[in-house]
């Protein structure tokens, strides 16, 4: 009989709370034993997460249970660190967070716990072994998807990258810029060459490609919901056939990444855990495109298939999703 994983939810009333919740629902080898939320105690799941009224008789918890096998942390970001400090969690328990509070170097060790920077096209092999996880972001994926081959390549110098996203990039809570009336026929540039995810991206391709990258990076805000479309620029000597085959040997056992050889699109990543990567060359500088769903493969889904791995599951279980292409 294949493993059963039982599971516990920190946060179930926000985006990636909610999307965990909806894989969960329909994944082969798992059952979930609580959905925590604070605001939310003793109301069923479906008075928040509406679209699930006919999946679920689940409510939310204000009580945490020791009887699992792994906890996910869908918490805003410094609200994984007060969890931890705050609840003292059976050893055996595995963490995944889906926070951004123990991504760095400097930050994977806390309260006696070792966490692994949770991107399987660089640490399969590490998420296999770890009792803990630092999910990665969702614009950091996106990049670093985009120019992991390149890294291992050693042939990253300086790259300029711009990358738009979706509204629920920004979380459920309300800001000036989360309305629909701002959001609606608008763009914006933000957070301009000093995003947050600036700093596990470095840090990851340095691991990767032994040297620093210099990477300036501008993010957009879009008037759509969910998605991430990512072009990165940067010179490479060589010919474009060479760096597509790079490419392709680079993600051959990687379910979710593949390149594309014609123009890719934002519509059809969206709803997938999947990454696609497009490459156009005009003379000496080479663009790289990367698309992904930035509460799939940028949350809730890579921190599903990191479960996957660390529990010796298949690795896309759960995560065999169609687009959402009209």
């Amino acid at each position: 009989m294949a493993t059963q994983v039982k599971v516990g939810i920190i946060g179930g009333a926000g985006y990636t709370g909610g999307e965990l919740l909806r894989l969960l629902l329909n994944h082969p080898n798992s059952s979930i034993s609580f959905i925590h939320s604070n605001s939310n105690t003793g109301k069923p799941v479906y008075a928040v997460h509406e679209d699930l009224q006919a999946s679920t008789d689940l409510f939310f918890s204000g009580e945490l249970k020791d009887d699992i096998d792994v906890l996910f942390l869908c918490t805003g970001h410094g609200e994984g660190k007060k969890f931890i400090e705050l609840n003292e969690l059976n050893p055996h328990v595995k963490v995944i967070s889906l926070s951004q509070d123990f991504r760095l170097n400097e930050e994977r060790e806390f309260r006696s716990r070792n966490f692994v920077y949770g991107l399987p096209e660089v640490n399969r092999d590490k998420i296999r072994e770890a009792k803990n996880i630092a999910n990665p972001g969702c614009f950091a994926t996106a990049v670093q998807l985009g120019l992991l081959p390149l890294a291992a390549k050693k042939i990253l110098t300086d790259v300029y990258a711009t990358g738009i996203t979706g509204s629920t990039g920004a979380g459920q809570s309300l800001s000036a810029t989360s309305h629909f009336s701002w959001r609606q026929n608008n763009i914006q540039a933000y957070k301009t060459l000093s995003h947050q995810h600036l700093g596990e991206i470095g840090e990851t391709l340095q691991q990767i490609s032994g040297a620093k990258v210099n990477l300036n990076f501008v993010p957009w805000r879009g008037d759509f919901a969910r998605g991430i479309f990512v072009s990165s620029q940067l010179k490479c000597d060589l010919p474009l056939d060479e760096v597509e085959q790079l490419y392709r040997e680079y993600f051959q056992d990687h379910p979710f990444t593949l390149l594309s050889n014609k123009s890719i699109f934002m519509k059809q990543v969206v709803n997938t855990n999947n990454c696609i990567v497009h490459l156009e060359k005009e003379g000496e500088v080479l663009v790289v495109h990367s698309a992904i769903d930035n509460l799939l493969k940028g949350a809730s889904g890579q921190a599903l298939q990191n479960m996957n791995l660390m529990f010796g599951l298949d690795e896309t279980a759960g995560l065999r999703l169609k687009a959402n292409y009209f």
